[in-house]
């Protein structure tokens, strides 16, 4: 007789729901994490909803630079609300999630990880325009331009989690049905097929050079192009301004390649799931919840809109 989230199909069993195993399964450590997590939640949402609404608002932050950082906080929002939901309700004992379920959440974070990595190489490009080009920006950074590389954003990683989703839907899941992890992720999920994931490595390590090494280069040539840049400017004070405009961005940058390098690339080299746990949590989590404080607190021109938005705080 086939076991819960199990089912039996011409004598092979089926698996028709997973188990997250997410973190400690000590109840108080459990309370603990849930409160955490949920207010993390709540911030996460409310920084990038407000940075999304005073972008929206404000005709003074028009501008190519806050049309990208717009859609960094949405899908900042997609990702911690792709995770952050089914991880409350794991900490609440409900550990199973459906297959279909299953296959949502990886379709979702597939697209919102890879999303942000394209987005952060385009984002890159916008500086470097800024500061290496500044007269041509206008033209080099157009309204048309800007709607292009978001769009090419969207669309490349849509694909590509389409390609991994659709592979992954392909294969059998006949066995253990635990996933040691707090989220579907293509790496655990692919530990559990019992037929042959060769295709399914190859597009993941494709799609690792891609969006990982291809893009991280891609980035760090522009800062490249940057400090040589600002390192030319001969006033103090032109270079601190200069390097004002990108430091944010380059700080969220270094962050979030870190972690995902660390938890997509380096699993395989033998870190612990444990680690790769926490490390998950900072993409998944924190980045999303600290972005919009990098991103505003020492903006002028964000402070303002803000102060337009609600009168009363001044």
């Amino acid at each position: 007789m086939a076991s819960s989230g199990q089912m039996t199909v011409s004598n092979q069993t089926i698996v028709t729901e997973f188990i997250l195993q997410g973190f400690s399964e000590a109840h108080p450590l459990q309370l603990a994490l849930f409160c955490i997590f949920f207010f993390l939640y709540i911030m996460a949402l409310a920084g990038n909803v407000l940075i999304v609404v005073a972008i929206g608002l404000d005709s003074g932050l028009h501008t190519p630079m806050y049309f990208f950082l717009a859609n960094l906080a949405i899908l900042d929002i997609g990702c911690t609300t792709t995770v952050l939901p089914k991880l409350l309700e794991n900490l609440a004992d409900k550990k199973s999630i459906s297959y279909v379920g299953c296959m949502t959440q990886l379709y979702f974070l597939t697209w919102f990880v890879g999303a942000e990595l394209l987005l952060f190489t385009a984002m890159a490009y916008d500086r470097y325009v800024a500061i290496c080009h500044p007269l041509h920006y206008t033209t080099m950074m157009s309204r048309m331009v800007c709607i292009l590389l978001a769009g090419n954003v969207w669309t490349i990683s849509a694909i590509n989690s389409s390609v991994h989703t659709g592979l992954m839907i392909k294969l059998t899941f006949c066995g253990p049905n635990k996933i040691n992890h707090f989220f579907c992720e293509i790496a655990t999920l692919l530990q559990l097929s019992c037929t042959s994931t060769y295709l399914n490595n190859t597009m993941v390590v494709i799609a690792d050079i891609y969006f990982a090494v291809i893009n991280f280069v891609l980035t760090m040539v522009s800062y490249g192009f940057i400090i040589c840049s600002i390192l030319k400017i001969r006033t103090t004070e032109g270079k601190k301004k200069a390097f004002s405009t990108c430091s944010s961005h380059l700080i969220v940058v270094t962050t979030y390649y870190t972690t995902v390098i660390y938890t997509y690339i380096l699993p395989g080299s033998g870190s612990s799931v444990d680690n790769v746990k926490v490390v998950a949590v900072l993409f998944t989590t924190i980045s999303p919840t600290l972005n919009p404080l990098i991103y505003t607190l020492r903006n002028k021109d964000f402070k303002t809109a803000l102060k337009k938005m609600f009168p009363f705080s001044e």
